[in-house]
This record gives C-alpha cells, sequence and structure tokens, in this order.
C-alpha cells in the first residue's frame, strides 16, 4: 500500500495554498522595504493603460508601511520600470508580450521615460530608487549588492502588480536566500480575480504572507 493516498497529498497541497505559514523567524533588524513600482504609469489615475486601480486605493495602507518602517529604522527601497540602457537590457521577447498593449495607438512618449513615485508615496532624499528594465527588481540591478551592502537578510514586498513585478522579485529574493514577507493587501494588480491565487502559490512556496497591520504588529514583537 502507498504511504500517502492521492486524496491526503491533494489535501496538504490545498493546506499549504490556503494556510500555510513559513516557520522562519525575522527580526525588523534584519529587513528593508521594498516598494514595487508605485510610480505614476501604474497609479495616476486615467494616465496611462497600465494603472491599477486597486494599486491607487492601497496607498493609504502602503504610505502606513512605509512611514512604520521609517521610524523603525527599517530602510526603505523603491523599485521603478522605466527606460534604462535604450530598452536594450530588457528579456528579448518583452516587446511581444499582450500586456504591452500593442493595439493602443496613443503610446505618450512620456511613459516610462521620467519615470516618476506617485506623489503619495515619495521617497524621502536619502532613500534608494532602482530603475529595473523588467519584472524582478533583482534582474539585472546593484539590488542584491545594495541589500547585502546594507546587512540585510529578509525583504518585506509591497506595491505593483501581485502576479508580475511583486511575485517575481518574492521568487528572485527567495532564490537569492532572503527571507520573503509579502504584504497581502499592500500588493495589487489589474484583475483582482488573480489575486488570491498567487498570494497562494507564494505562501505553499516563496513567503510569509501577511497583511500589513500583521507585518508591523509582528516585526515589533519579533516575528
Amino acid at each position: 500500500m502507498p504511504k500517502y493516498s492521492e486524496e491526503e497529498l491533494l489535501a496538504l497541497a490545498r493546506q499549504a495554498y490556503r494556510q500555510g505559514a513559513a516557520s522562519f523567524s525575522v527580526t525588523a533588524e534584519e529587513c528593508a522595504l521594498l516598494v514595487i513600482d508605485m510610480q505614476n504609469e501604474f497609479v495616476k489615475p486615467y494616465w496611462a493603460p497600465y494603472w491599477i486601480p486597486e494599486a491607487t486605493r492601497q496607498i493609504p495602507k502602503m504610505r502606513r508601511l512605509i512611514e512604520w518602517c521609517r521610524l523603525n529604522r527599517i530602510p526603505v527601497i523603491y523599485t521603478v520600470f522605466s527606460n534604462t540602457h535604450r530598452f536594450m537590457d530588457r528579456p528579448y521577447t518583452g516587446s511581444y508580450m499582450p500586456n504591452r498593449f500593442p493595439d493602443i495607438e496613443d503610446h505618450n512618449p512620456a511613459w516610462f521615460q521620467e519615470v516618476k513615485v506617485h506623489d503619495g508615496l515619495t521617497p524621502l532624499a536619502e532613500e534608494i530608487v532602482i530603475p529595473k528594465p523588467s519584472y524582478g527588481a533583482f534582474y539585472d540591478t546593484p539590488l542584491d549588492t545594495i541589500l547585502r551592502n546594507m546587512n540585510k537578510r529578509a525583504v518585506i514586498i509591497c506595491g505593483t502588480l501581485t502576479n508580475f513585478c511583486c511575485g517575481t522579485t518574492a521568487r528572485q529574493a527567495y532564490e537569492r536566500g532572503y527571507k520573503v514577507i509579502f504584504g497581502s493587501d499592500v500588493c495589487a494588480t489589474d484583475d483582482m480575480d488573480l489575486q488570491e491565487a498567487e498570494l497562494m502559490v507564494l505562501r505553499k512556496g516563496f513567503a510569509k504572507v501577511l497583511t500589513s497591520e500583521d507585518i508591523m504588529d509582528r516585526l515589533a514583537e519579533g516575528i
């Protein structure tokens, strides 16, 4: 007889997707907060076809998390998707993907050129803003070096899009040995029907998935 039945294995998988919790511990001193792509192209209402309305609605919660991190000496690092190296540092097939909306004819030449973090989340003068050429914040950027020079071994992720730039960053951080904390209510996507599906995958295999309130409460005590 097999040690585990098919039904038992499926139940284990479902449990991990829905209620699983990474067992690592983490302290505030280990952490940096990554604010992923909260720029006008994705957050400023009606300005670009890439606008993520839910990301705009989440700004107050995100601002509270950012301010809490600043008060608790957790570095805040921003990323922006922008024109780096004349767009020659992109994955080759990126321009062929449907999320570039090739059928839209009135592309604004200002999009992704002089990129600005949305006014509601403006970085402080001393905070780092990293331009990035693709979804993940570690791809072809100095983020890993910056975090290691800061002696940070854990990252908190907020921003947009949950199942593209934020989720990819979580996977890349996990693969580089970082403890990953993913903010379930401070990450948004363009189809919120897909939000929980991405959180389930991250919860099972890549990150500790928590609300922003839980992140602050638990870090105050040591998760």
